[in-house]
């Protein structure tokens, strides 16, 4: 099987070009009038923050399945974890402005009956302790998850397998009232962000920013990163396992860094994606989800980062365009799209690139 190299200094150019163009662009234009051509409303800011978190969480699996051939089907987990870790900062910043006016516990807690605030949510009325959660919680979780599964020699199917169970069993967890995390409805409701009004057209401008800054940065990390003897040992195991274990090289710890580091990057996503759509419950968990972020990467291309980042944009504004014409035929749409990919461009859209 023949793959895509990492991506060319050119690629790499022009995406990092794209995305900082944007963060000046974007908030810029939402600060024009509403009738100008072109002006974008606060929705749509944050509609475009949404979909660049959707490219973020599209790296991070790419990162792991296009390099290091570790298919993950759970994903979504470590996505909604890092978003959870978030919300949970945000709720504690409504204080008594709630609906039940009470400082100490948020709406849900009260409607509940509960007394106290539980201990795992101590520390998050600091935005640097939800900040650290952000990368902790999804990487902690992937460092005991992967150290099971990669020493035991876990891989293939199998891996998939396990980390679909992994995320099914969290959403299954998360809608329980008694976990303390909003069941069914979730998180929601929030109101500021580091003392400022997440309603206000300027703070939507400011995440977008954020978000189009961060998702550079990564995605030059990754790439600098993939050029290291860690990045070459990465490919060499998605090539050639065996071969790699042959040579004495520690299979399961470069996977397990790897692993670490993309859950790590999906927290990220997850916790930039839940002030901008302004909610956070256990559907992000479904394994549904993380199917549709592996077809991301497939539809863009994996082993390229830009590619998968390319995947995400397309299929999530595909998305909100069919969702709001024809809403029945979405997944038919997706699954088409997929079916199409794997049997007429296997390299995703960046293997068009090659036959042109």
């Amino acid at each position: 099987m023949k793959w895509i190299a990492i991506p060319p200094d050119r690629a790499g150019r022009v995406t990092v070009l794209v995305l900082v163009a944007a963060a000046v662009l974007v908030p810029l234009a939402s600060f024009l009038p509403a009738d100008s051509a072109l002006g974008l409303s606060s929705y749509t800011v944050s509609l475009l923050g949404k979909y660049l978190c959707f490219a973020m969480l599209a790296l991070a699996l790419d990162l792991i399945w296009g390099y290091a051939g570790l298919l993950s089907l759970g994903h979504g987990a470590f996505f909604a974890l890092g978003g959870y870790a978030m919300g949970m900062y945000l709720m504690r910043q409504i204080g008594d402005r709630g609906v039940y006016g009470n400082p100490e516990l948020p709406d849900f807690m009260v409607f509940l009956d509960w007394q106290s605030l539980p201990w795992y949510w101590w520390g998050f009325d600091s935005v640097y302790f939800a900040l650290a959660m952000v990368l902790l919680i999804p990487g902690i979780l992937a460092l005991v998850f992967g150290w099971l599964a990669f020493r035991s020699r876990v891989s293939g199917v199998y891996f998939s397998i396990m980390t679909q169970s992994l995320t099914f069993a969290l959403m299954l967890a998360f809608f329980r009232n008694e976990m303390g995390f909003g069941g069914n409805n979730g998180l929601t409701d929030f109101k500021d962000i580091v003392g400022v009004s997440l309603q206000s057209p300027q703070t939507r401008a400011g995440l977008f920013a954020v978000t189009a800054l961060l998702l550079a940065l990564i995605y030059l990390g990754c790439r600098v990163l993939l050029e290291t003897r860690l990045g070459r040992v990465l490919i060499a195991l998605r090539d050639d396992e065996a071969r790699v274990r042959f040579l004495g090289y520690s299979v399961a710890s470069f996977k397990l860094v790897v692993f670490v580091l993309s859950a790590m990057i999906a927290g990220v996503a997850g916790a930039l994606y839940v002030p901008q759509v302004g909610i956070i419950n256990p559907g992000e968990f479904q394994p549904l989800n993380s199917i549709e972020i592996a077809i991301w990467v497939a539809v863009g291309g994996r082993g390229t980062l830009h590619g998968a980042m390319l995947g995400a944009l397309v299929i999530a504004l595909a998305e909100t365009i069919l969702t709001g014409s024809l809403p029945e035929l979405w997944l038919f749409a997706l699954g088409g799209v997929f079916l199409a990919v794997t049997l007429f461009l296997p390299r995703g859209l960046m293997g068009l690139r090659s036959t042109s």
